[in-house]
């Protein structure tokens, strides 16, 4: 099923994607003038689509691009990509830039954004990942200062997450003056005492969809929660580590810097939160079906 033709979107057009070109002159190309977002659908619905359309949103409104579609014109795309591919989950990539202009620094004026979507399978999580945790590795947040807007612009997340991959790691932990911010392409939660505790949601992190969603599961939960800032050494003295993204779901991180985690096994409040987390992705299949 994976080896499914794979069709694009491309300035209005659904075509392969081994046909889809961008000029070179593109700013996206030039400068990763742009932003992005990932969609998950599970049983061919997309998952929390309101929120991430308001993201898409808001970060093109952050950098200066009109909306180049109204928002139903959003939704036909993200379900017209997912109706063309087979794969009953799957995850959506959205990439808006400025668009194509002659190389200057400055906005050009009168440029239509380019506008491209493509659909990828949807693997579920390795249970290996579930049962035994991820490995960690801490760093300094080194990235720019507008961390909450999904640019294109993500070197320092790259080199960040290739660090992590050096030392045998699934993520990095970042710090920025002492306090938690994220991961390389995740949100991180820390549990001490029952609670679960995550980093306010201001420019030095992208407040990740999952991020409202683990507040609404811990709720629905009575898993006491609070946003502020995190010191490191909370961090390092955690009863559990999690990590959260749209591919990744929420998994348990059991070993930071070479060190156990709590008991280095998967925590209570870890369980509890992927367990309610399996039931959202239930009730949106199902949710999907009776239509």
């Amino acid at each position: 099923m994976s080896d499914a033709p794979s069709i694009v979107y491309l300035n209005g057009e659904f075509l392969p994607i081994e046909e889809a070109r961008v000029p070179v002159l593109d700013r996206g190309f030039i400068f990763g003038d742009g932003i992005y977002e990932v969609v998950p659908v599970y049983g061919g619905m997309p998952f929390r689509w309101e929120q991430h359309h308001a993201r898409l949103v808001r970060s093109l409104g952050r950098i200066r691009i009109d909306d180049p579609l109204d928002p139903e014109g959003w939704r036909t795309l993200v379900h017209t990509l997912v109706a063309r591919h087979p794969w009953p989950d799957q995850f959506v990539y959205l990439q808006v830039t400025r668009g194509v202009a002659r190389r200057d620094h400055a906005f050009p004026q009168g440029v239509r954004p380019t506008v491209f979507g493509m659909s990828s399978p949807l693997p579920p999580v390795p249970l290996a990942l579930l049962e035994h945790g991820v490995a960690a590795i801490t760093l300094a947040d080194e990235r720019w200062l507008h961390c909450d807007i999904k640019s294109t612009s993500l070197l320092g997340n790259v080199l960040a997450r290739q660090a992590a991959v050096d030392a045998g790691a699934v993520e990095c932990v970042m710090f920025r003056d002492g306090f938690l911010t994220e991961g390389s392409s995740s949100n991180l939660w820390v549990v001490r005492g029952g609670w679960l505790l995550a980093p306010p949601p201001d420019r030095l992190i992208l407040q990740g969809i999952r991020y409202g969603l683990l507040e609404s599961l811990a709720q629905g939960e009575g898993i006491p929660f609070e946003q502020r800032p995190v010191g490191r050494a909370e961090v390092e003295g955690a009863d559990e580590l999690l990590l959260s993204s749209a591919t990744r779901e929420v998994l348990p991180i059991t070993r930071l810097d070479g060190r156990p985690v709590g008991a280095g096994v998967p925590g209570p409040v870890f369980r509890r939160l992927h367990a309610a987390y399996q039931r959202a992705k239930a009730g949106n299949r199902a949710g999907h079906a009776a239509r």
